[in-house]
């Protein structure tokens, strides 16, 4: 299982982080982004069962809350940020939007204690330095019964891996519900547990 022990393999600023290779380089936020990848990963379908990049599935989230709900995107990049700020601002839904820069070591969630009614973490939680940190702050920001949509890339992320970092939901309170079957990846749907 991983740790929230800094390592010499695991950068602890945001800029040793994006050059280590471990973190999707911003100008591949475009491919992220494009249209094509729909073929792969359709967003209505992923977002089904209920980092931002430059907004794939966070446009989507934001349709889907509609004019009253909130969206809150995070990311370490502030060009992938700006990318998903323009690109919410072409589809309409930038009000629906709050787009955060994280630290290394938070994601920047304190203000939102038990506010959060789903999560998703789509092919990041391999990207941070520590799954347990990333899960155990989820878990503060969400209500009792919130849901995490949990997906790794099965190319980039082994089933041992997979484990250890379910591993460290279960521990901040998750539990599985599901197990959604998307291509090319591991996934679980997690609940919170508890009040």
């Amino acid at each position: 299982m991983q740790d929230s022990i800094p390592s010499p393999d695991r950068p602890q600023n945001a800029s040793a982080l994006v050059n280590s290779g471990r973190v999707c380089p911003w100008w591949l936020g475009y491919l992220l982004a494009s249209p094509l990848r729909r073929i792969l990963h359709q967003p209505t379908n992923v977002l089904a069962p209920p980092g931002p990049g430059m907004g794939f599935f966070t446009l989507e989230l934001a349709r889907l809350v509609g004019p009253s709900g909130l969206v809150i995107a995070v990311d370490i990049q502030p060009r992938m940020l700006d990318g998903l700020r323009r690109r919410a601002a072409k589809a309409g839904v930038l009000d629906r939007l709050d787009a955060r820069l994280a630290a290394p070591d938070s994601l920047g969630l304190a203000d939102l204690p038990g506010v959060v009614d789903f999560t998703l973490a789509f092919a990041v939680v391999h990207e941070l330095p520590a799954a347990a940190s990333f899960f155990c702050e989820v878990a503060r920001a969400s209500k009792a019964g919130a849901r995490v949509l949990f997906v790794e890339p099965a190319g980039h992320v082994t089933t041992s891996l997979f484990n250890a970092e379910l591993q460290a939901a279960r521990d901040a309170g998750f539990t599985p519900v599901e197990s959604p079957c998307l291509r090319r990846s591991r996934a679980a749907l997690l609940e919170k547990v508890g009040a």
